[in-house]
């Protein structure tokens, strides 16, 4: 299976934070922000940005004088032992955080071997989380997170996963032919959210935007009731600017 390598800014916020924690990571006794923006060549007020992030997730910390040291969660991520639960324990917060700041349900979702898989999803009381009412696996074409994942498969790669799974009408707004899809799919920037206006299920609007590193093809996406439909876009907006954490969970 191919990939389309087209990067989103999370994406590129990403490498340049990996960039910044490899150089604090190469001073154990600290580096200082002036000497990070030498080293990284990033502007000031870039590098002060991608500081305060990864400062609030724990990635790194200020010493007395100022200059920073590689943070507590840097080294639970970086260890062998127990790194599969540390990186699913520190994506559930980034995703608690995210289903607060965005006021709705958010899930992380992957394609793996040839199938859509929610990974982890934060919900509460008010943000409920979708009624699988048909299995993900067989209704990518109807919602957000399916065809987030498959906008970043190449043209055969999103053939083969229709040639198994059948385009079937679960409401009125259904998309229903190949033809059509896969058009909506090539035509669709990668900067721009995929939504599902009351595709899958009647009464719910989501919205999903891509979340891959490496080879793993993954995508951050949110529901919502079809009264709160207003709010979607600027939701999927909020999202899209907040994904550099979980990039950096699943890249460390």
């Amino acid at each position: 299976m191919a990939l389309k390598h087209e990067p989103t800014a999370p994406y590129h916020s990403a490498q340049d934070a990996l960039r910044v924690l490899e150089a604090v990571a190469r001073h154990t006794t600290g580096v200082t922000d002036t000497e990070l923006a030498r080293l990284t060549g990033l502007a000031p007020e870039r590098l002060t940005t991608l500081l305060r992030m990864l400062r609030r997730e724990g990635y790194v910390e200020q010493i007395t004088d100022g200059a920073y040291v590689t943070g507590d969660a840097l080294s639970r991520l970086g260890s062998a032992q127990g790194r599969e639960q540390a990186v699913r324990e520190k994506l559930q917060r980034t995703l608690d955080r995210l289903r607060d700041s965005v006021g709705a349900a958010v899930y992380l979702s992957r394609y793996v071997d040839g199938e859509v898989r929610i990974a982890q999803y934060a919900d509460g009381p008010t943000t409920p989380v979708v009624n699988e009412w048909v299995d993900f696996r067989s209704s990518a074409h109807a919602t957000a997170i399916g065809k987030s994942l498959l906008g970043q498969l190449d043209h055969n790669g999103r053939r083969d996963h229709l040639s198994r799974h059948r385009l079937a009408r679960l409401t009125s707004r259904t998309i229903t032919s190949d033809k059509l899809l896969l058009s909506r799919l090539e035509t669709q920037p990668p900067t721009v959210p995929h939504l599902d206006l009351q595709e899958y299920a009647v009464g719910t609007v989501c919205a999903a935007v891509p979340v891959s590193a490496g080879t793993s093809v993954g995508c951050l996406a949110l529901s919502l009731p079809v009264e709160h439909a207003h709010r979607l876009r600027q939701a999927a907006d909020t999202l899209n600017r907040n994904a550099t954490p979980v990039l950096l969970s699943l890249a460390i």
